[in-house]
């Protein structure tokens, strides 16, 4: 008798690395590769009123399962495209098929959750089973020296009991075949842009993009930086520059959609150690690996305490009020601090913020504006072409004083962030061009140029460029 099981791909965008896949290969005669458009995923709208999923990572999810239906037709299959709830599709699709199992990457965040659990309970009513395997992080949790209740909830602890203890498996390769039969169903089309509610103006402005999902482009990337342009050799120098795309490996939109997996990114890493050279930076990048496993764990430790006000710890921050008028200035790079501006009209414009940048732009909504960081962070989870909700939530937390190793003092100062990291204001002035003729000496505080100066100029401070927020904490 022939067995079948569906593999529903979920933030797994890839074949390398794919444990659910191998499972699948294993225990069944015909795999069918499946991915369900779930229109509460891409078409709906945050608590406050955001797009869930923006028009930057929508086009990025496109490109990635474009791409994954090339490389699986490739490998003798194809990918079977559907749009609705996934509970219900794929629950359809089992019977239709007779399929005995799905296998699935586990996810940890409540709303993926609640669709699994959901899936799962279904298949229960007719003798199936969902199955699920890991595929988004750098370690395996069975073989972390403490459960996941017990995480350590700082940081640092975490890095002393894992990094010199812990070995990071090898990625699984990639399959040579993939066993399909042609089940008579249509493949489904994928879809566009506008099938997910966009319109032609908005497709059509678009810009050229950086960035191009897919397992084929992120492994390209993966190549270019470590073997190609050796960046990765002073990525410890640069990865708080916003100016050059290598200023950081940038991985992370390829991760966060599982086209790269973590594990092929350090197996990748200790290759290059051991050929060309091992330093601080490429420790830095496995330093960066960690600290997104330790996001996850927490996120799975604490649940959906990581999206309430108080975080970890329960407690609220000194301000949570929601001014949509200072709001609205920081989500359009409009407050009147060049640093801070300009880095959320490249997050606009592309759908990518340097962490220094993402820090910076986070600590001036909590601290300086005195926002709820509620509202921070669901505009970078409709923004974000790397948006993983345990990432961004954790980072949120963090800045915001209720997260691990919680402190109320973690503020960046925006204008001596300018300073050190773009002193002559060349990245201030890519995204910010009405400050384009101003001296280096005062693009970091342009209302503090003098006035016959600007005159010269002819740049009017509150005319041509908004004057920041007053206030103690400001100054």
């Amino acid at each position: 008798m022939t067995t079948r099981a569906i593999v529903w791909f979920r933030q797994d965008l890839r074949l390398h690395d794919h444990e659910a896949l191998h499972d699948a290969i294993r225990h069944a005669d015909e795999v069918i590769p499946v991915f369900v458009v779930d229109p509460r995923v891409f078409q709906a709208r945050t608590s406050f009123g955001f797009p869930k999923t923006g028009i930057h990572r929508a086009r990025f999810i496109l490109e990635s399962l474009d791409d994954l239906r090339n490389r699986l037709r490739a490998k003798g299959a194809d990918l079977i495209i559907r749009t609705g709830k996934p509970e219900i599709v794929l629950f359809d699709l089992v019977k239709q098929l007779g399929a005995s199992w799905v296998f699935c990457n586990r996810e940890r965040t409540r709303q993926e959750v609640n669709v699994q659990d959901a899936l799962e309970h279904r298949l229960w009513t007719i003798g199936r089973e969902l199955r699920y395997s890991r595929g988004k992080m750098l370690y395996y949790t069975q073989d972390l020296p403490f459960p996941v209740t017990h995480t350590p909830d700082t940081f640092t602890q975490f890095r002393n009991q894992v990094e010199r203890v812990i070995q990071v498996r090898a990625p699984l390769p990639t399959p040579d075949h993939i066993p399909w039969k042609d089940t008579g169903l249509p493949a489904g089309a994928l879809p566009d842009l506008s099938d997910l509610g966009w319109s032609v103006e908005e497709v059509d402005r678009l810009p050229t993009s950086a960035f191009r999902g897919g397992e084929s482009p992120g492994l390209d990337r993966l190549q270019e930086y470590l073997w190609t342009t050796h960046a990765i050799a002073t990525y410890k120098e640069t990865r708080n520059g916003s100016q050059h795309f290598n200023d950081s490996s940038k991985f992370s939109p390829w991760l966060a959609q599982g086209c790269l997996s973590p594990k092929m990114v350090y197996a990748e890493l200790k290759s290059y150690e051991e050929k060309v050279q091992s330093n601080e930076s490429t420790y830095w990048l496995f330093f960066e690996l960690l600290w997104r496993d330790n996001f996850r764990l927490i996120g799975k430790k604490y649940g959906d305490d990581i999206f309430k006000p108080g975080g970890l710890t329960g407690r609220l921050p000194g301000s949570m009020r929601q001014d949509e008028q200072r709001f609205h200035a920081w989500a359009t790079g409009n407050t009147g601090v060049p640093f801070v501006d300009s880095h959320m009209r490249e997050l606009n414009a592309t759908g990518f913020m340097s962490n220094r940048g993402r820090q910076v732009t986070a600590s001036f909504l909590i601290h300086h504006l005195e926002l709820d960081w509620r509202m921070g962070a669901e505009y970078f989870e409709s923004k974000l072409l790397d948006y993983d909700p345990c990432s961004n939530y954790g980072n949120w937390n963090y800045l915001a004083g209720v997260g691990t190793d919680p402190r109320a003092d973690r503020v960046f100062n925006p204008w001596s962030q300018g300073q050190k990291y773009d002193s002559e204001g060349c990245y201030v002035k890519q995204w910010v061009p009405e400050l384009k003729d101003i001296p280096a000496s005062y693009i970091h505080q342009p209302e503090s140029i003098p006035e016959d100066l600007a005159e010269e100029l002819g740049f009017c401070p509150g005319r041509d460029y908004p004057v920041s927020f007053t206030g103690e904490k400001i100054h």
